[in-house]
């Protein structure tokens, strides 16, 4: 029934297997690549006729993660896959971005690529593996791509290079990037990077390029025995159109290529074509020449003739010699209620960031194959159509969206402080409001100036640029930041980010068959150069975050207390923290190790909070005055609340320094007083006393009253009074009573009182129930 095909090879010390044959046989091509317990399945389907009306190529690529490949059930009210999440959106782009370039030149066909993670061992990635699953499916399917390809991801230990490091080995790496390409060059690179040099990026990029060439082997040795038959495709023949497009616009185009300000080159560029058509499809009469033919051969001219200036007299669209910045204009907060806000403008590209400083609450939780973890920074990007002059639908991020704003965050994280340092949310957005080149580099750097503005203690600001690429043969032209044009019709888009110190994220894409580590190492030495000019440029609105946070930014203070007193802050069924929130108006965060975040825009409110947990989690000092107040009157004595929810006896022999007949003859409920804490008696019972403390002033009374019953004893021995051995105040014996004497005078043992046991009342921590027939001295 199945006729499968394998290929095994050991691959950064673990077992690669690529199989075909058995699963998806009605795909044109479908192969599942298991490397580690990942598996991934991948699919290609690609219309046989070519789809009306396009001028380019419709490819799409969807990678989609099943929850039980992790044996994980979804979480919602529906528990299944909803819409893509950000990894499946930003793995989506990964794969489509280096196969793209490699299908035949003028291939119109609707194509659909679908990878599915089968299995994940929760150690090697999915992306890898379905890139190489792609790989493979795409050579095995007969349509017109020439690859195959490989991948790879590199890691850095600060010393040596690490291939294909497992999901465990990344945490706390300097550096994860993903490179892919053909045999000869490299398509396309992904990475972040902890401020390395251009020297150790490019060497993580030709290592990996080397290591993934065993792949590239092995799926060709699979098509060597389970490939279909090349599908029948010949490029379309656009000379003749294009010899005939130049004889009519060339000048007109070049002309248009001369002027500076987007606009009114669009406009020139869009009268040359407008020439064109009317001359190649006239709306009366019968067209010269296919017009979809001709839309895309008047865009192999402009680029023809873009590219022909460029390597010709080493000049720009706009005047600029290959490796001129535009000019830049950077501005700090210049909204007045954000916690920091940034414009940042370089040409005509233009980025209004905005940071906001959230607390633990504000965390995302992004619930993945490898399980639900927590996110505290956000970099949002949001592309309007306005930004180009366009009208166009407004709705949810799309991959372009996701990807920039990714993109953005991989070159700022590395930077950021650690959270137990700064221990805020994050959450930046880029508004990009002009648009005429990379928007994703100019949110780098709004969002490094917003930050800063916000008072987040970046280590370093970040700044980033945009390199492009003209090749021709021999000849080639690195260009720096590039406009919009020469991205769109130039053979690179080559973008890094970084400090003045080393490289943060670098992302590359190829649109030809790839290129050399000399033009990488080019590219690489002028980026360095324009980022560290940005840099500069960025230095004149701000050098470094401000000292202080801003006005309308909530401040945290961060306490610890001891794991076993979180029970006692929570409260049942979080009462106690809730009574804290609503009567501070502060937030507040428990971690399970103990650590307790305090969040307000109000020092008052987290001042007021801190001492209420402070109060919770703090045991009272033996023999220190506290303010208290009376919460119940027995006949026995006073119970007090004197430190948070503590309450403790005072007993009745403790309530003033002559005797009192009726506690409520010296206290009532409600009053203020202060007690000083004696203690707990054997049973834990909480001891305090009235008498030993100044009521006005708070003194300790305590040597005063010790001194005045010395003087009065000696008094009544120099009158020659008989003084039986008299027990020391309650107060200051801390409950001890010590021996007792018979009438003779002899020491003998204390007879036991029998003191029946109180329980305490529901509700009010120390303070005990009250009982019948107390004894005089109950509570001691």
């Amino acid at each position: 029934m199945f006729d499968i095909q394998r290929e095994e090879l050991m691959w950064g010390g673990r077992k690669l297997v690529l199989e075909t044959g058995k699963i998806a046989r009605q795909a044109d091509g479908a192969v599942i690549a298991t490397y580690g317990e990942t598996a991934v399945l991948a699919t290609v389907v690609s219309m046989k006729e070519p789809k009306p009306g396009f001028d380019f190529f419709p490819l799409t690529v969807n990678y989609q993660e099943r929850t039980y490949a992790a044996g994980r059930i979804p979480g919602g009210y529906f528990k299944r896959e909803g819409r893509p999440t950000e990894k499946e959106t930003l793995t989506s782009r990964l794969i489509d971005r280096p196969i793209r370039p490699l299908f035949a030149e003028g291939y119109k066909n609707d194509t659909q690529i679908v990878v599915t993670v089968l299995s994940h061992d929760l150690e090697n990635d999915p992306d890898i593996v379905g890139m190489v699953a792609t790989s493979a499916a795409l050579t095995l399917s007969g349509v017109p791509f020439m690859g195959p390809i490989g991948a790879a991801r590199v890691g850095w230990t600060g010393s040596s290079y690490k291939l294909n490091p497992q999901v465990s080995e990344m945490e706390g790496a300097l550096l994860d990037l993903v490179v892919a390409g053909t045999t000869d060059a490299v398509l396309m690179v992904e990475s972040e990077a902890k401020e390395l040099s251009e020297e150790v990026m490019l060497g993580a990029v030709m290592f990996g390029h080397k290591h993934f060439q065993p792949v590239i082997e092995a799926i060709i040795r699979l098509a060597e025995k389970a490939a279909k038959e090349p599908r029948d495709f010949t490029a379309p023949d656009l000379s003749e159109i294009e010899k005939v497009i130049l004889e009519i616009a060339e000048q007109d185009l070049r002309a248009a290529y001369q002027l500076t300000h987007k606009a009114e080159r669009y406009a020139a560029v869009d009268a040359a074509k407008l020439k064109v058509t009317n001359a190649l499809i006239p709306a009366e009469g019968e067209p010269r020449f296919n017009p979809d033919k001709v839309k895309t051969a008047f865009k192999e001219v402009q680029a023809k003739i873009v590219r022909w200036n460029i390597l010709d007299t080493k000049s720009r669209i706009d005047g600029r010699d290959l490796s001129t910045v535009r000019p830049i204009l950077s501005e700090v907060g210049i909204l007045s209620r954000a916690h920091g806000s940034a414009l940042f403008t370089r040409g005509e590209t233009q980025a209004l960031v905005v940071a906001t400083l959230g607390t633990g609450e504000d965390e995302q939780f992004i619930d993945a194959l490898e399980g639900t973890r927590k996110e505290n920074f956000l970099l949002h990007y949001n592309f309007p159509p306005y930004s180009v002059g366009e009208t166009g639908r407004m709705g949810s991020p799309g991959r372009r969206e996701i990807g920039h704003g990714k993109l953005a965050w991989r070159a700022i994280h590395p930077m950021l402080p650690p959270a137990h340092e700064f221990p805020y949310t994050i959450r930046v957005v880029s508004e990009i409001t002009e648009s005429n080149g990379s928007s994703s580099m100019a949110s780098v750097c709004g969002a490094s100036l917003s930050l800063m503005d916000a008072g987040v203690p970046l280590r370093k600001p970040v700044a980033g640029i945009a390199m492009g690429l003209i090749l021709e043969g021999e000849r080639y032209a690195v260009l720096s930041d590039i406009l919009g044009d020469e991205d769109h019709l130039g053979d690179m888009d080559f973008k890094v980010a970084g400090t003045e110190g080393g490289i943060t994220s670098l992302q590359m894409d190829i649109k030809i068959a790839g290129i050399t580590e000399e033009i990488m190492k080019v590219a690489l030495d002028q980026a360095k150069d324009g980022r560290v000019h940005i840099l500069g440029e960025m230095s004149k609105a701000l050098t470094s975050a401000r000292a202080e946070l801003g006005e309308h930014a909530p401040r945290i203070e961060v306490m610890s207390i001891p794991t076993d007193k979180i029970r006692d802050v929570i409260g049942t069924g979080g009462k106690v923290i809730r009574e804290i929130v609503e009567k501070t108006g502060a937030k507040i965060n428990v971690d399970d190790d103990g650590t307790i975040k305090i969040a307000s825009a109000d020092g008052k409110a987290i001042t007021a909070a801190r001492n209420w947990i402070r109060s919770i989690v703090a045991e009272p000092e033996a023999g220190t005055i506290y303010d208290g107040t009376v919460v119940k009157t027995m006949e026995f004595g006073a119970f007090v609340n004197f430190f948070g929810p503590k309450d403790g006896l005072v007993h009745i022999s403790e309530l003033a320094a002559q005797r009192v007949q009726k506690v409520t003859d010296v206290v009532k409920e409600g009053d203020k007083i202060k007690v000083k804490f004696l203690g707990q008696d054997d049973r834990g019972k909480i001891k305090l006393s009235m008498k030993v403390v100044d009521q006005e002033t708070g003194e300790d009374l305590t040597e005063k009253l010790k001194a005045a019953r010395d003087a009065e004893r000696a008094e009544r021995e120099a009158r020659g009074e008989v003084v039986e051995d008299e027990r020391e105040p309650r107060g200051d014996r801390g409950g001890d009573r010590g021996p007792r004497r018979d009438r003779d005078g002899r020491r003998g043992p204390r007879r036991d009182r029998d003191f029946r046991d109180r329980d305490f009342r529901e509700g009010e921590g120390d303070r005990p129930a009250p009982a019948r027939d107390e004894p005089a001295d109950a509570g001691e």
